[in-house]
């Protein structure tokens, strides 16, 4: 039975659903709409280990900050890294949303962040206190791919099985869901930061040119592709000359960005072949008629959709806006906490607060 309490502060404060990303945080307010979007970069000045910039302003610095200011991304390869840094970037979004909406003046806000499906107990123990120390009434996690399925309209508590790929900065995440769990699931640390560092690295070896990962990411968000495209163009590749120590600039195929970035995407769609094979028979005759979603920064590549549909022979679609599932996914939970309830990552330590 639901809090009254709770319940009657629920009807005044504005809560918030984080997607707490490797490569972006997005902040959804109930009511409000997704109110953040910024890089998970927090910029850090080693002599007083103080917070000098987060999000936009912080991965501006990147490559460019005197010795005395580092440029950290607290989350990597889908794991946090640095959960000191992690639960100061936390506060710093949650303290943003708090001073935009003058939450001091109504009830402190109830919480829900899509963390890594690959955190540990004092990951989650670590990002849940965050929450509570930047403001949080309550705090609960739920995992990255549950919300994306959400986010992307599946149908997570029914007894048909749902299927979704969510492609973030540091891993892909494939999970097969039914009646509100996960029943066959698969993730690897393959996914956009490594098609950045692979483009680098084609660079570096085909052409002797050494570009940085701003370069690489705007190739990769500009001309990849997973599947042969109706029409190949050539972009710009700007950096330095490996030779001569001096700037250079050189054209490349379309083609060639898809060759460099191969290695990644086969690893993506043998992870998705994989779980199919692990998931029972019933469910896999539900994923036949209702498709595999794709969701996340990495559904963006080109002909990714057409390359898993060739080679699973399942039907797969991009989702409704595929940046911001996990994020949108959060914010369903919060309007219906009670019953998507058994979603939520249980902690194993404390008590977790009980949904109002």
């Amino acid at each position: 039975m639901a809090n009254p309490i709770n319940a009657l502060l629920g009807i005044f404060s504005h809560d918030i659903g984080i997607d707490l990303g490797t490569a972006n945080t997005l902040v959804m307010v109930k009511g409000k709409g997704i109110v953040i979007n910024e890089p998970s970069v927090v910029a850090i000045d080693k002599k007083g280990r103080r917070v000098q910039a987060v999000g936009a302003e912080a991965k501006r610095m990147v490559g460019r900050t005197p010795a005395s200011i580092v440029a950290v991304r607290p989350l990597k390869d889908g794991v946090i890294s640095d959960f000191d840094t992690t639960e100061r970037m936390l506060d710093y979004f949650i303290r943003k949303v708090h001073e935009r909406y003058s939450f001091s003046l109504i009830p402190r806000p109830r919480v829900v962040i899509g963390i890594p499906s690959g955190v540990t107990e004092v990951e989650k123990r670590a990002v849940h206190d965050a929450a509570i120390n930047a403001g949080a009434r309550e705090a609960y996690l739920i995992e990255e791919p549950m919300a994306a399925a959400i986010g992307a309209g599946a149908p997570v508590m029914e007894p048909d099985g749902s299927m979704i790929v969510d492609i973030g900065g540091g891993t892909t995440e494939v999970a097969v869901i039914a009646l509100g769990g996960i029943v066959a699931s698969k993730s690897i640390r393959i996914a956009g930061d490594e098609m950045d560092q692979e483009i680098i690295v084609y660079a570096r070896q085909k052409h002797n040119l050494l570009i940085g990962e701003r370069m690489a990411e705007e190739i990769k968000i500009g001309a990849a592709s997973a599947y042969p495209l109706k029409e190949e163009w050539e972009v710009t590749l700007r950096g330095r000359d490996l030779v001569t120590g001096l700037p250079k600039r050189i054209n490349v195929s379309t083609i060639e960005i898809r060759e460099a970035i191969s290695s990644s995407v086969s690893a993506i769609v043998d992870a998705v072949k994989t779980t199919i094979e692990i998931t029972p028979p019933e469910l896999v005759a539900d994923l036949m008629e209702q498709g595999i979603a794709l969701a996340g920064g990495g559904a963006l590549l080109r002909g990714l959709d057409e390359r898993l549909t060739h080679e699973t022979k399942f039907h797969v679609f991009v989702a409704d806006d595929p940046l911001t599932c996990v994020v949108r996914g959060t914010g369903s939970v919060l309007e219906e906490l009670s019953k998507l309830r058994k979603v939520l990552v249980q902690l194993q330590y404390g008590k977790r607060p009980k949904v109002g």
